[in-house]
């Protein structure tokens, strides 16, 4: 189908009930796995190397690079995407910009040096603010929060290219205060009016993005169990461990599809940021998770230098922290949803502690009841939804709280 130069960039209708992700945005998301890939990476080095404080930081700083710029992309999109050839040409600049990000990984988690990450980022925003400069032309109804997006995020990709003139340990503290005036961006774009996104089309892209994580989380785990297998050879510790990953990794993907976002962004679009915002905890306990299975399996043969509490640490407190964000993004978002926090919390306090009793279950013992942990927890939120189910469930409230 041919495809036009230049079509007005309004916005779509939210209530589009057949919206679903696009080819581009499967292809933008593509971009993405290369950059998570390389953060995960250096998130393995660290932990085997005995420096996780030290790493902690550059990962968490690095990753949310990753996840605001796809975030960015995703709440214009879901909002605009007209699929013209010059919102295309826009996105592929983006696209590049993240690939940039990607590259500069490894130096942000070396050397402490960010300056490829932001120049990438540079590079996204130029696409980014091009897009919303269209928007604000096209569609007088949204002009006043798109030119206070273009306000914002222009200006703030000023103050991080200055970021770069400032050393250590300023350098970080500029980073957080940034970090949070990046997030208040939409907030105050969207006192002037809502930006116009689709409830369905954000739950199906936030799932795709668990589905990417969970996917570099079983890349990981084939890494290390590789290695493994090249170093040591095969061994039944080397099994529980890869099963284990296998059934962790599974039972996650199951509770996250267990809760009706779609239904509860539809319902309560005025808790949509804070449901957004959570996600970052949610994704970076994935991507962690991944770190840390790849570290058990690899390091399974028990000749490794770690801890063996911190290889049990390093699969089960992301775990506990998925279980607790996952509860949290909710809770307000549906309240009276699929996860309660009975379920789940009382799961997350158990695969929290479990590294403490490493010395008497030995570490591939903590990664295993890590993993039927998280199968029962499956187990018993889907039997508490099929019984509310059952009794005929909640009644429904729109937005305002209203029986609906």
């Amino acid at each position: 189908m041919a495809v036009k130069f230049r079509v007005p960039l309004v916005a779509r209708r939210i209530d589009e009930s057949d919206r679903a992700s696009s080819p581009l945005e499967l292809l933008f998301d593509l971009t993405f796995v290369v950059a998570i890939a390389q953060a995960v990476a250096q998130l393995v080095h660290g932990i085997e190397e005995g420096e996780v404080q030290s790493t902690l930081i550059p990962f968490g700083l690095t990753f949310f690079a990753i996840w605001w710029a796809w975030m960015n992309f995703t709440w214009f999109s879901s909002g605009y995407d007209n699929d013209d050839a010059l919102y295309r040409i826009t996105t592929m600049v983006q696209m590049v910009g993240v690939l940039i990000l990607g590259s500069g990984v490894p130096a942000a988690f070396e050397d402490g040096d960010y300056a490829v990450l932001i120049f990438g980022y540079f590079v996204m925003r130029v696409g980014l603010i091009a897009q919303w400069v269209r928007a604000a032309s096209a569609d007088p109804a949204h002009r006043r929060g798109a030119v206070r997006t273009i306000v914002g995020y222009g200006t703030l990709q000023l103050c991080w290219l200055a970021r770069l003139l400032v050393s250590e340990p300023w350098g970080l503290w500029l980073s957080v205060v940034l970090i949070v005036l990046e997030l208040a961006v939409p907030l105050w774009a969207a006192r002037v009016g809502d930006p116009g996104w689709n409830p369905g089309h954000i739950a199906e892209r936030f799932g795709l993005f668990t589905i990417i994580l969970l996917g570099e989380s079983v890349l990981a785990a084939m890494t290390g169990f590789q290695r493994s297998i090249t170093e040591n050879g095969p061994s039944p510790e080397l099994t529980v461990v890869a099963l284990s990953a296998v059934v962790t990794l599974f039972a996650l993907w199951w509770l996250y599809y267990l809760q009706p976002s779609a239904e509860g962004l539809a319902l309560r679009r005025r808790f949509s940021y804070i449901w957004a915002y959570g996600h970052y905890v949610v994704f970076a306990a994935l991507a962690m998770l991944g770190a840390g299975l790849e570290v058990a399996v690899a390091s399974s043969d028990g000749h490794s230098v770690i801890p063996p509490w911190v290889m049990g640490a390093a699969v089960t407190l992301p775990i506990a922290a998925f279980l607790v964000s996952l509860w949290g993004v909710n809770a307000q978002l549906m309240p009276e949803g699929a996860l309660r926090a009975r379920v789940l919390l009382p799961s997350a306090a158990i695969a929290a502690l479990l590294p403490l009793a490493t010395e008497q279950l030995h570490p591939v013992g903590v990664v295993a009841l890590g993993a039927i942990i998280c199968a029962a927890t499956v187990v018993v939120a889907s039997r508490d939804q099929l019984s509310r189910t059952a009794d005929g469930g909640p009644a429904r409230r729109d937005d305002r709280g209203e029986p609906g």
